[in-house]
Formats: C-alpha cells, sequence, structure tokens
C-alpha cells in the first residue's frame, strides 16, 4: 500500500446500528476488532469476541513461571515486509513505552542488534557444520524453476516428494527449509511454491538467518497484550469461556446471511440472534486445537477427538459448498502433528552449553542463537532455539529459556530408544543433550537445574495438507452478506500460511468488504518481480557455481547501469 491510499477512511454508514461478533480469539479476530475500529469506526461496546478458552492469542501464546516452567508451543519468524501485521502494530501502543508504537520498539530492537546465526545445523553430536551453500544440484535448480514458473491450478494437490526428484530431500536447501518452515514432504507442493514467491528476498540468507526478524519478549508478552489491552480499553468484550456450536444461516438466492450463533456456556446452550446488519467473522481451523501438555515425568497425550473449533467448521461447511471443506485439513493426524517443548534452565550449566553453540554470550535483549538449531542426524529432526533472553517480562536473571521441536515424533530416538512422543519431559531433555555432545553420565546435573513442559499439537501443519481450489473457504464467501472467514484456512491469492501476516491480512480484507471501507489492503510483498532479489537467489541456488550463459550476460551489461547485477 502507498502512501496515497494511506488514507483515515471516512465512516460507514449505519456503523453505529451494527454489532460484530468474532469466534475465536486468535490474532485474526483481535486484528478484525482492531480494523473494525480503525478504519470502520466501530463502536468498541459493539464488538464481541467469543473464545472458548480461558485467554486470546490463540497460538501466539506464552505463560507459565520460572518455577513451574514456561510455555510456548511454538514461535513465529517474522521479517521485513510483513505489510499487513506492520500496518496493525504501528497504531498499538507499547506497553513499556506508552508514548511509542509496537512497531516503533520492535523495529529499534531488531535496527539496533539484527538477527544473524553463527551455528545453523550441527551433526554428529555436536559437530557444527558451517557451509552456507545450499546443495543444490542443477536438477534441483531446475525444478525449483519450474516450480517457481508453473500455476497453482496446474500442480492441483500434488506434494513436495511426487514433484522433487527424491535426492532433492537430501540437499542442505531441504534441511533449512523443512525445519525453518516446518513442512513435511508430504506437505502441499502448492504451499511450497507461495512460500518460494513470497520470501525469495531471503533464500540467500537461508543458512544463516538473516533478515529475520523477532521480538524482545514471547509473542504474547510482545504482540498479543499490547493489542488486547487496547481493544479492552476500547470496549470491545472479551466473552471466555464461551464455545460456539453452529450458526444458523439463511440461504436464499444466492444471499448467505447469518441469523444466529449457538454457543455453549458454562454448560448451557443459549443463542445469539443476529440481524443481516451485524457481522460475523470465524477463525475456522485452529492449528492448536486438542494441544496437550506434560511436565518432566509425564509425555503429554495425543488427543485424536474432534476439537469444538473444527467441530463448528463441519457444520458450517454442510450448509453450503463454498464454507469448505474442512476435512482435508483434520482428518489425517498422523500427517499433522508434531511436538515442541519448552526448557526452563537455571543456573549456568544449560546456558552455558548453548552459548558454546550460538558462539555468543546470551546478554539481555540481544540475539541469542540467531534462530534454529537443526541437528541434521537426529532421528527426530531435531531443532533448538534460544531467543532474546529474558523470553518472560517476570523470568529471573539466572534462568534460560529454550524451545525445541521436531518433525518426526514417532520415530525413535538416538539416545532415547523411543518415540518422542511417549518421552517424558526428562527424556526429551536427554536426546537433546546427547546430540549436543554430553555423555550420559554428565546429564544429570542439566536435569536437575531444568524443568521441560512438552506440548503435543495434534493439528499444527494442518494447514499444508495438499489441497485444490475450494478446500479453502474465501474470505468472504460467494454471495455472503455477513459472514468472513479468517485465519491460516482462509483462502488468500498468493499470501502463505502459518505466518501472523497471513491471519492479520484476512482480517483487513474481512473488514474492509464487509463495511465496504474505502480503503486498499496493504499489497503483498512482490519480490518475486524485482529482478535484483531473482538474480541474487539465482547466485544462491547455484552455490558459487557459474550461472548458465553468465559470461555472455556480463559481457552484455558491462558499462551499463545494470552491470553489477550479476
Amino acid at each position: 500500500m502507498s502512501n496515497y491510499q494511506k488514507i483515515n477512511p471516512l465512516q460507514t454508514k449505519g456503523i453505529e446500528n451494527k454489532k460484530a461478533y468474532l469466534i475465536g480469539g486468535g490474532i485474526a479476530s483481535l486484528a478484525a476488532a482492531e480494523y473494525l475500529m480503525r478504519d470502520g469506526k466501530m463502536a468498541g461496546k459493539n464488538i464481541t469476541i467469543l473464545e472458548q478458552g480461558p485467554i486470546s492469542g490463540g497460538a501466539m501464546d506464552g505463560a507459565g513461571n520460572a518455577e513451574d516452567g514456561y510455555i510456548a508451543r511454538g514461535g513465529r519468524e517474522m521479517e521485513e515486509h510483513y505489510e499487513c501485521m506492520w500496518d496493525l502494530f504501528g497504531d498499538v501502543p507499547s506497553i513499556e513505552e506508552p508514548n511509542r508504537t509496537v512497531l516503533e520498539e520492535f523495529k529499534q530492537l531488531n535496527d539496533m542488534d539484527p538477527n544473524y546465526s553463527n551455528v545453523r545445523v550441527i551433526d554428529n553430536r555436536g559437530e557444527k557444520l558451517r557451509s552456507t551453500s545450499l546443495g543444490l544440484d542443477p536438477i534441483h535448480v531446475k525444478q525449483m524453476t519450474k516450480l517457481f514458473l508453473v500455476t497453482e491450478k496446474d500442480l492441483g494437490d500434488v506434494t513436495v516428494e511426487q514433484f522433487f526428484d527424491p535426492t532433492f530431500l537430501k540437499t542442505d536447501f531441504w534441511l533449512y527449509w523443512r525445519s525453518m518452515f516446518a513442512f513435511q514432504e508430504f506437505h502441499s507442493v502448492v504451499e511450497m511454491k507461495r512460500y518460494m514467491h513470497r520470501f525469495i528476498h531471503l533464500m540467500p540468507g537461508m543458512s544463516t538467518m538473516k533478515g529475520l526478524v523477532f521480538t524482545k519478549y514471547n509473542q504474547y508478552d510482545s504482540m498479543i497484550l499490547p493489542l488486547e489491552m487496547k481493544l479492552e480499553k476500547a470496549g470491545v468484550n472479551f466473552d471466555y469461556g464461551t464455545t460456539v456450536t453452529d450458526l444458523d444461516i439463511d440461504i436464499n438466492n444466492g444471499n448467505k446471511t447469518v441469523t444466529a450463533i449457538h454457543i455453549n456456556k458454562n454448560g448451557k446452550d443459549e443463542l445469539i440472534a443476529t440481524t443481516a446488519n451485524d457481522l460475523v467473522f470465524f477463525t475456522n481451523g485452529s492449528m492448536t486445537e486438542n494441544s496437550t501438555l506434560g511436565d518432566m515425568n509425564t509425555a503429554p497425550e495425543l488427543d485424536r477427538s474432534e476439537g469444538a473449533c473444527w467441530n463448528l467448521w463441519k457444520n458450517i461447511a454442510k450448509k453450503d459448498d463454498s464454507f469448505g471443506k474442512p476435512e482435508v485439513f483434520c482428518s489425517n493426524i498422523d500427517k499433522t502433528k508434531w511436538e515442541s517443548y519448552t526448557i526452563t534452565a537455571k543456573g549456568s550449566k544449560f546456558k552455558q552449553l548453548l552459548e558454546s553453540f550460538a558462539e555468543r554470550e546470551f546478554l539481555p535483549n540481544k540475539t541469542a542463537t540467531g534462530g534454529i538449531i537443526t541437528i541434521k542426524d537426529s532421528n527426530w529432526l531435531l531443532s533448538v532455539t534460544v531467543n532474546r533472553q529474558p523470553q518472560f517480562k517476570d523470568q529471573p536473571d539466572d534462568v534460560v529459556v529454550a524451545w525445541a521441536y521436531a518433525l518426526f515424533p514417532d520415530k525413535k530416538g538416538d539416545f532415547i530408544k523411543k518415540p518422542m512422543s511417549v518421552c517424558t519431559g526428562k527424556e526429551l531433555m536427554q536426546e537433546l543433550l546427547y546430540h549436543l555432545g554430553i555423555d550420559e553420565e554428565n546429564m544429570q546435573e542439566y536435569i536437575d537445574e531444568s524443568i521441560v513442559r512438552p506440548a503435543m499439537m495434534p493439528y499444527i501443519t494442518s494447514q499444508f495438507m495438499p489441497r485444490v481450489q475450494g478446500d479453502r473457504p474465501e474470505v468472504i464467501p460467494e454471495g455472503s452478506t455477513n459472514l468472513a472467514f479468517l485465519g491460516q484456512f482462509a483462502e488468500i491469492k498468493d499470501d502463505c500460511v502459518f505466518t501472523v501476516e497471513y491471519s492479520v491480512r484476512s482480517a483487513i480484507m474481512a473488514v474492509y468488504t464487509l463495511l465496504g471501507v474505502d480503503k486498499k489492503v496493504p499489497e503483498i510483498y512482490a519480490s518475486q518481480y524485482d529482478v535484483r532479489v531473482v538474480a541474487a537467489s539465482t547466485k544462491a541456488m547455484y552455490s558459487g557455481r557459474p550461472l548458465p550463459a553468465e559470461g555472455i550476460i556480463k559481457k552484455l551489461l558491462a558499462n551499463t547501469t545494470l552491470e553489477g547485477l550479476i
């Protein structure tokens, strides 16, 4: 969105008579509430967020304490060109510096402390692999070029392993890619294509995490909490402990209008009547639905029951084909689950161990590991990271919080000879210590000063499952008069899921469309059309080898303004 488009739009006619109901308390709903007020001019008192849990934030969580262990089920890698997300937080006051915005606080921190990973991959119980090559052969470059150019329609529901030569899955590029974005070979190659387009400008820095930006604290404290506080101050209603079970939708002459919201609160069924004048926003699907936690002595259970969010989407989808096909995403838990764990380590032992791998001292509010360190030969494909410390505002000075995850929870460990999914927190710590080069007889001293909280998430990569057009509903389905879909399972052309940006973009699209707001949604950063970016990424794929016809191209460009292009 150019500066010419950054306007304060006129108030929507009749906005004072409208009410908005947002189903789900994740970042998409919080963003939608903010834009309803900011650009739609709706009063906060007319906005209600219906959330089945006790807090907002959805997957962007962060909780616990130093005594019982901190918990963060996941983290978000962000970058400069999240145009929608930065637009949102450019108008949200910082909690610590109320006269500045979250964006201003965030940018200053990352400008002063730019991210860089000194060690991205280790192998053979702690050996640091320092290659910055992507390890791609000409056949792989050719296939990646084909993927870059082919249309999504022609790809259909093809998976990564169906599209690429088997040797591609052995490359350093795939190791960096899958561990950074949590991709599996059976995931949608269409989504991989979108990631290539969306983040091609970051390809030269894949082995160092250069170009990524991170929050000061965990993302609940840094992003969700200040946004939630702004909404509460404006009078937005947060209705916690409320499960939405169904929507009554009148479908007549092609128009689709929500007329009632069925809820269950405190075990009692209730009905919220809505009119065509009211708005309903639904975050359909959930990556963290039915998540379970374990502790040092207990493994988290895998909850295969149908969660309330998925059940609601199924109930809605039965009413019209335009509301999507939730079964495409939620019916194969063994392909959509993985496990993470949060380590709360007191004292100095574990801190010093990870500092040796990060090759930098963990100083307050400074980059620590610079992103995940992936263990290449781990049967679980284990990765570990320490973000800026402290990660929690109440975190004591002598405590380090680390986060780890693995893509193969059903495989046996290399030290713990059983699947990750049945391991206790102690066993997860032992497996990590083994790969960090700690012998069994020395592990206990690390374990004694650590608290490990594992989290099993049945649907965490469900948004990557192979799909075709129509499996995800449009943000505003054809004929919808007052219903919008938000989040990772709504269809947004060209943008890619598993990002905060995707959720916020869906919120802006929904609000502007349903209210007829005369303002453009921020454009997706079109790096794939920048010849400088394409040239740099192509050089990265060739890993220092001469490009095809490089000599001829350099001669043609000699003594021109494009001479330095390649």
